[in-house]
This record gives structure tokens, C-alpha cells and sequence, in this order.
């Protein structure tokens, strides 16, 4: 007669146990009060492991943000250089979100857990800040030799941060509920309908009205009006923070 036993069960990879590690101990002591030998000892690794994969304990709070920054970066060096820029750098926003979406309970979770620390926030910032300045760059690339290229791609990416983190930190506020990638679409859409260029690309439309029940934002601005100023009106309607 033979005899079956359950499979052991598996253990989950190095990165993603001090991650977890880290979570359980700053929700039960508070993220200052943690430290990384705390963490290290929980998920049953060395230090030297954690510094492996983390520079910092900043950076297991934000695991996969370079992961991410790499793949924008190689999204963007991929265009033919052909197609209209500000919906190339809508596109490469959206890679953004598509990590967030990956694990929406560790997303919101997270979120949480940065509006409590500032150091956290400051380090949110910071990371942002280095997607804007991926935008800027393939944005100025695209516009060289304009009398006013750099303004504008750097106005461009900032614009499409400020869009994109506004439906993103909505849906994180709702603990992920909702339809995210239509909440960024549609304020997407409101950077290309202000910034695309006149004819460059066809699939260019106002951004689609939300479900019923939610608010629908339209800006109007001169097609001669200065680019602060679009930008301004942009970031007004859409309420960032």
C-alpha cells in the first residue's frame, strides 16, 4: 500500500520574504522603531543578504520602482522616433501604474504606510522625480532644435506626472477599487488633447466622459497660451495634491 504526504510548502524568494519581513514589522512596531537587523532576523537571512537587494531600508518600501524605471527607459530608447511624443510618454506612464496594479493589497498598503513617515514621502518624491526626468529626456530628444523644445518637454512630463499620480493616489484612496486604468486613461487624455501635437496623431480624441456618477473634468485653453499656464489649468482641474 502506498502512502502520500503533502508538498512541502514553498518558500517564497529571498527579495520578496524581506519585503514581507519588513511589512509585518512596520505595521506591528512602526516603521522607525524597525531597523534591519528587526527585518533580517524575521525573514531568517543575514545583513549582508538585505544589502543584497536593498541599499536601504527606505528602499524595500519601494522594491520594484527600479524594475520599473529600467523598463520605461528601455520603452522609450525603442521608439522609431516616428510616432506623436506626448502619447509615446502617456504610454510609458502607464507601465507605472501597471506595477502598481500588479499587487493592489501591497500598493495600498504602502501608500499607508508613506503618508504616515515623511522620510517616506520625501523618498516617494524623489523616485517621481526620476520617472519626470526619464519623460524629460526622451521628450527633449524628440523636440531638439526647437527655439522652445526644452520648456516643453519638460512642461510635457511634468504635466503627465501630475496626471497620472492624481488617478493613481485616487485609486490607492479607495484601497483599489475601481477601474484604474480607465481613471488614468481618461487623465491622460487631458495632457494629450492639451499638449499633442496638431495632427500627429490620429488616434488623439477628448478624453472619454468616466462612468456615470463620477465627475467629468474638461480644460480649454488658447492654442497660443503659454505652456505654464495649460499646465496650471491641467493640474487645477484634475485636483492634484
Amino acid at each position: 500500500m502506498s502512502t502520500s504526504s503533502a508538498a512541502p510548502a514553498v518558500k517564497p524568494p529571498m527579495r520578496d520574504a524581506l519585503v514581507e519581513a519588513a511589512f509585518r514589522l512596520f505595521l506591528e512596531r512602526g516603521y522607525d522603531r524597525t531597523t534591519v537587523d528587526d527585518i533580517v532576523a524575521l525573514a531568517g537571512v543575514g545583513r549582508r543578504s538585505f544589502f543584497r537587494y536593498f541599499p536601504s531600508k527606505e528602499d524595500v518600501v519601494f522594491p520594484d520602482h527600479e524594475r520599473c524605471l529600467a523598463d520605461m527607459t528601455a520603452f522609450l530608447a525603442a521608439g522609431d522616433g516616428t510616432g506623436e511624443p506626448v502619447a509615446r510618454v502617456c504610454d510609458a506612464a502607464r507601465l507605472v501604474l501597471r506595477m502598481y496594479a500588479e499587487n493592489p493589497a501591497f500598493s495600498v498598503r504602502r501608500y499607508r504606510l508613506t503618508k504616515q513617515v515623511p522620510g517616506l514621502r520625501a523618498y516617494e518624491l524623489s523616485v517621481v522625480r526620476r520617472y519626470e526626468r526619464a519623460l524629460a529626456g526622451y521628450l527633449r530628444e524628440r523636440y531638439a532644435g526647437r527655439p522652445d523644445g526644452t520648456l516643453r518637454a519638460d512642461v510635457i512630463a511634468a504635466a503627465v506626472v501630475a496626471a497620472h499620480n492624481n488617478a493613481l493616489r485616487s485609486w490607492l484612496r479607495s484601497d483599489g477599487a475601481g477601474d484604474a486604468d480607465a481613471a488614468v486613461d481618461h487623465a491622460l487624455g487631458c495632457v494629450r488633447a492639451a499638449f499633442a501635437e496638431p495632427g500627429g496623431d490620429a488616434a488623439v480624441q477628448p478624453p472619454v466622459p468616466p462612468a456615470r456618477g463620477e465627475d467629468v473634468v474638461v480644460v480649454v485653453a488658447r492654442r497660443d497660451a503659454p505652456l505654464w499656464r495649460v499646465v496650471r489649468a491641467v493640474e487645477a482641474a484634475l485636483g492634484r495634491p
